[in-house]
């Protein structure tokens, strides 16, 4: 609708102006003490909000708009609903105090709020990053760029769109930005399942970008930042900041630094890796994950970048170990793991408190609390200098106590203050003179006024004078007609009563323009005392900062030593030189933490090299282990290479660079991706991208096709991995093909290992203990007896199995032959008076057979054979 449209009245002519700005957000149009929302945006926000929609006549005919709104006041409680919506959002205000025009209220967009950009402590998760991403379509490679403008953090980089998928996948942006006219390219290579936003083609140039970047950062180069090369990845950066204009966001001095994230530095891990080992998220509702076992920070810093180091695992063995030395250190050290854990439970949220300082959107109480973590910081700070440890002395070293800002806190603001500095009370007492002065008028009024009565009584002698106030000339002195002539010169007179006369003085007009005006006088002063404040807090962003990542990095290490002394872990052996992955004892760190009470993991024994046993085959029958081994054996790797103790008697972990798995399977109908289809794109993956420094997990791998496929498939892989000079992988093969443990006798660097079970008589008895040699018994029907499968399926199954086993006795195939004589039906599989080749007979005949005559009433018996004569009906 056009903002002049005919018969619109001038405010909805103003909401149309603002709307055309904006026209995929929902304008929230600040109209007295309510916001407001109109049109289509009405039905939306009723619908999100769960407000009321109704309608309003806004033109100067009887046409009908519809309107949802809320009170101004609940703007943090109903705008953070719309942001997790996933919608955008403008918020539209008024500029000017209604009261004081006559005309039409000016207004002006003030904040246009985006998944991405959101700042709010209701809308963000204080364990997770807010991330904003934007992508670059260059010529030789993808650009991306990921801000959390919460946080201040600024990182680029680029590479191949495999690459930058992974990395959308890691960081999980909440909103991605890209070219306009480039939806199908992004949809083809990143899929749809990112909040998008589609930007000018203009805003992509990297000439745009560079200029941008330079301005922001004050310099005249990006080398300093090590990024300088990086071409469409600059362009991405240059994206994100053309996107925080748009969205009003230029308070952004929090924003101090642009990294690469330097891809050679991790080691690589995709998102079939990531979600079928659960890192961050179990696949089953209720689930839980390997994060959920091992975060154990107390501070929203620590668990953000907990959540980081799981998805980015390193390759540097002399980070890795520094981290272990600190986590041994808090293992050993009680006392000081203790005061550590104390004083971090202290500390707030500094990195968002920081961008709240830039943006000048930091609370009172935020300010307090930032005083409060930097109390805290002190004694951490002491113990880590004081540990005899040379990098917990380093991380002491980088800890700024910024003294003089804490003090200063503790001078000038309130122990307790309002949310909000509109409420008032949040500058002490003795900071301004003149707020002292009103605070005195305003709230001690009647001591002051008694004060000048008692003075004025002294001074003339009028023992009957009264102080007194009324709305026509405000405070006066009132005077018995006794005591008139004792009236000073300088008293006015303003009023004669029968008994008595009122005047005024110059005093009480001072004193009754400054209590009548104390209080909004009181709100201004306040108001520029505290921005004042959070201006001169700018200068210690860098610092707080600063503090703000070692404590992030001491949480974490302390979570690590934390859940190492819950339940057992031990400090891993860190090797770049050699390929060797030997476990003893281990176990899986999320499976032992959902063990019924009383019962205990079995640890399993796990050896491979690229020298002597590259590729262990492991056969076993279902429900043995052989998922949760493979899990495992990556977890450990994984929680070595992050720095943290592992599950485990003892752990050697050859440096590992990527982790591979190919763990489960399921069908991709929306995109025509069968269960097999799957299987092969990710081991095509992993083929086309193992080193010998890989750690690959195959479980089950072919049982999308056909037996004879899916055995040639798995075979030719294997056979690949190991003959391949670039893919000598350290690799774990769990499978149902035991013809897969003939590959022992062929080739010198694979072997055959099972998990083991024992049969105690027409029971399965499952041992979970990994030994040497391949098994030959998948005892399926076993399994689907346990689940509760009924016994007629289970019997008819035996049955089939038997005769299979008889017809192909020692060929160990199933041939075409055997196949028509179950259709024909078997001797052995008959009672006397019909042949049971059919499953609805076998679940009469079992039926019968669970019979006990002896104590069957009549009634019971008409009913069990009204139930299979229901059986046989509906066959």
């Amino acid at each position: 609708m056009a903002a002049k449209e005919k018969g619109l009245t001038p405010m909805m002519q103003q909401f149309f102006s603002f709307k055309a700005e904006h026209p995929d957000a929902i304008l929230l149009f600040r109209c007295g003490d309510f916001y407001e929302t109109y049109c289509e945006d009405a039905v939306d926000a009723s619908r999100i909000l769960g407000i009321t929609l109704t309608r309003r006549n806004n033109t100067a005919g009887k046409k009908t708009t519809e309107m949802a709104g809320f009170p101004h006041h609940a703007l943090d409680t109903y705008l953070p609903k719309l942001v997790r919506a996933g919608r955008r959002v403008a918020v539209c205000d008024q500029l000017e105090d209604p009261k004081l025009t006559k005309k039409l209220v000016k207004r002006g967009i003030t904040e246009l709020v985006t998944p991405g950009v959101a700042i709010s402590d209701n809308v963000l998760n204080y364990k997770e990053n807010n991330f904003l991403a934007a992508i670059h379509f260059g010529k030789g490679s993808c650009g991306v760029s990921f801000l959390d403008i919460s946080t201040g953090e600024f990182i680029t980089d680029e590479g191949s769109y495999d690459y930058i998928e992974k990395l959308l996948t890691n960081f999980s942006p909440k909103e991605v930005l890209f070219e306009r006219g480039r939806r199908n390219d992004f949809c083809r290579f990143f899929g749809t399942r990112f909040f998008t936003f589609e930007m000018e083609e203009w805003a992509f140039t990297e000439q745009t970008a560079r200029r941008k970047l330079l301005r922001h950062f004050g310099v005249k180069n990006l080398k300093g930042f090590g990024v300088d090369h990086l071409h469409s990845g600059i362009t991405a950066a240059g994206a994100i900041l053309q996107y925080l204009e748009l969205t009003l966001h230029t308070q952004i001095g929090h924003i101090t630094s642009l990294s690469r994230i330097e891809e050679e530095r991790y080691v690589r891990l995709d998102k079939f890796t990531i979600h079928s080992l659960e890192l961050l998220y179990s696949m089953q509702d209720g689930g839980t994950s390997l994060l959920d076992v091992i975060d154990r920070t107390v501070s929203p810093m620590g668990a953000r970048l907990l959540k980081r180091w799981m998805v980015f695992p390193i390759k540097d063995e002399k980070i890795i170990n520094d981290r272990l030395d600190v986590v041994e250190y808090f293992f050993r050290n009680t006392n000081f793991r203790e005061l550590v854990d104390e004083h971090l439970g202290k500390i707030g949220d500094l990195e968002r408190i920081v961008s709240k300082v830039a943006s000048h959107r930091v609370s009172p109480r935020d300010v307090v609390q930032l005083m409060v973590s930097l109390r805290a910081i002190e004694p951490i700070k002491n113990a880590c200098m004081e540990a005899g440890y040379a990098v917990l002395h380093d991380m002491g070293m980088k800890i700024g106590l910024c003294a003089e800002l804490r003090d200063r806190i503790s001078r000038e603001i309130e122990n307790d203050p309002p949310m909000l500095v509109s409420k008032g009370h949040v500058i002490r007492s003795g900071v301004n003179s003149e707020l002292d002065e009103l605070r005195n008028i305003a709230y001690s009024g009647k001591d002051y006024l008694l004060k000048i009565q008692e003075r004025e009584i002294e001074q003339t002698g009028i023992a009957s004078l009264k102080i007194g106030y009324n709305n026509v000339f405000g405070y006066y002195l009132e005077v018995r007609n006794i005591y008139k002539d004792k009236v000073p010169d300088e008293w006015v007179r303003k009023q004669t009563l029968a008994n008595a006369e009122r005047y005024i003085t110059q005093e009480l007009k001072e004193y009754e323009e400054k209590i009548l005006g104390a209080e909004d006088r009181i709100l201004q002063i306040e108001t520029r005392l505290f921005n004042d404040f959070v201006t001169d807090m700018q200068v210690y962003l860098h610092e707080i900062q600063e503090n703000a990542s070692v404590i992030a990095r001491l949480d974490c290490l302390m979570s690590f030593a934390k859940t190492a002394v819950e339940h057992s872990y031990v400090r891993p052996v860190i090797s770049g030189t050699d390929t060797a992955l030997d476990i003893k004892g281990g176990r899986h760190p999320v499976i032992e933490t959902q063990l019924p009470m009383g019962e205990e993991y079995v640890p399993n024994d796990i050896y491979i090299d690229t020298v002597e046993q590259q590729i262990m085959i492991i056969t076993g029958p279902n429900m043995a282990g052989k998922s949760a081994l493979l899990r495992q054996t990556a977890l450990i790797v994984l929680l070595a290479q992050i720095g943290c103790f592992v599950p485990a008697d003892s752990a050697h972990v050859g440096m590992v660079d990527k982790i591979f798995t190919r763990v489960g399977a399921s069908d991709n109908i929306s995109l025509g991706e069968s269960t097999f289809m799957v299987e092969m794109t990710e081991a095509a993956n992993i083929l086309n991208n193992v080193t010998e420094r890989s750690l690959v997990l195959f479980d089950e791998l072919g049982r999308g096709t056909s037996t004879y496929d899916g055995i040639s498939i798995a075979w030719a892989i294997v056979e690949y991995l190991h003959e391949n000079p670039k893919a000598h992988a350290r690799t774990l093969f769990a499978t149902h093909y035991h013809e897969l443990n003939e590959m022992e006798k062929n080739f010198g660097r694979i072997k055959n290992y099972n998990v083991s079970v024992k049969e105690v008589g027409n029971k399965v008895v499952f041992v979970r203990k990994l030994e040497r040699g391949g098994s030959e018994h998948s005892f399926g029907i076993h399994v689907a007896q346990i689940a509760g499968m009924p016994k007629s399926i289970v019997n008819r199954a035996n049955s089939i199995l038997k005769q299979l086993e008889n017809e192909n006795a020692g060929g160990g195939r199933v041939d075409r032959p055997a196949v028509e004589n179950l259709k024909k039906g078997s001797e052995d599989t008959q009672l006397n008076f019909f042949q049971l080749d059919d499953p609805v007979l076998c679940q009469v005949r079992d039926e019968i057979l669970g019979l006990d005559i002896n104590n069957l009433t009549p009634v019971e018996a008409l009913n069990k054979l009204n139930e299979i004569k229901k059986i046989v009906n509906n066959s």
